[in-house]
């Protein structure tokens, strides 16, 4: 009977611009989504500021730029924003501080959404009401996928054994289109009966490509804005350890469901999950939902009556 090897899973609910529970150069592969910018359906005025919000995002940079090992990956899932009619441009401004942080800018992969899924989709019809130059503002149906590197990779160092359990589906890459910058593959819809309701998850899809394309079996997956835990999900699935950091207590229940641990198995589970509980992880789900549904009673409201360009 052929033995499998067992993963640890540690999801701690506390701020990841301190990752005090990780050693230096721990870390085989980072795959994540930041918090959008104060977005009008995830998360409305979470941050103060533009600028309070970058700092944010240095202070974790700086932290994987410590626990991540040398030649290893970080993969950011992001997009630029916009907020009440102005356009901030996130994907530039992560660029920028993790290059100054000190990683090497790998590559940039677009991630591609159905056509028929749009949050907001009165931008572009501006130029039905208005069919003259300069009234074109276009939908968004794409988010992007930054890869950097922490230096330079040293290929020799992984085992053969380890490579050929690590072995990637060549007629997977092919059929899927791996090997392209631009991957269609259907996000998460924002459905009332989901268990990540309420939350901005990516689906599976995404940490599943990047575990499987930068880590090899057995290493160590991390993900500092854990949110529903997807990617800790997806990391025991394939066989990898992982870790989770989520600033949000209020979804413990939530990444509990997703990691399997409220269900009642006959078999013993491949895998072990610890949470830790910091005392600065917050309470933010209720707020931040109540100002969602602000935001949507006064979009749904103003539906018919606005004809101003957002």
């Amino acid at each position: 009977m052929k033995k499998i090897t067992k993963t640890y899973h540690k999801l701690i609910f506390g701020d990841a611009e301190d990752m005090r529970e990780l050693e230096d150069k721990s870390i085989h592969l980072v795959v994540t989504s930041p918090p959008y910018f104060n977005a009008p359906f995830d998360y409305p005025d979470l941050f103060e500021s533009y600028e309070a919000y970058l700092e944010k995002m240095r202070k974790v940079a700086r932290e994987l730029r410590r626990v991540v090992a040398d030649g290893r990956i970080v993969c950011l899932v992001c997009d630029d924003i916009l907020i009440n009619g102005k356009k901030y441009p996130v994907v530039a401004d992560l660029t920028k501080i993790y290059l100054e942080e000190g990683f090497i800018y790998r590559d940039k992969i677009i991630w591609i959404k159905p056509e028929g899924y749009i949050r907001i989709s009165r931008r572009s019809g501006v130029v039905l009401q208005h069919p003259y130059p300069m009234y074109f503002y276009p939908d968004n149906i794409q988010e992007t996928i930054l890869v950097f590197q922490n230096g330079k990779f040293d290929y020799k160092k992984i085992p053969e054994t380890i490579k050929e359990k690590s072995k990637i589906d060549v007629k997977e890459y092919q059929e899927n289109k791996w090997y392209l910058t631009t991957w269609n593959i259907t996000n998460v819809l924002p459905l009332s009966n989901r268990i990540e309701e309420g939350v901005a998850a990516f689906p599976e899809e995404i940490p599943y490509r990047l575990i499987k394309l930068f880590s090899y079996v057995g290493e160590t997956v991390l993900d500092p804005f854990m949110g529903s835990g997807t990617t800790n999900k997806v990391a025991a699935m394939l066989g990898r350890n992982s870790i989770g950091y989520e600033i949000d207590l209020e979804l413990r229940e939530v990444v509990k469901e997703k990691m399997g641990l409220k269900k009642n198995s006959l078999f013993e589970k491949n895998y072990e999950v610890e949470i830790i509980i910091r005392d600065d992880a917050r309470r933010l789900r209720s707020f931040l939902q109540e100002k969602v549904k602000n935001q949507k009673s006064v979009v749904k409201n103003a539906k018919r009556k606005t004809t101003g360009i957002i």
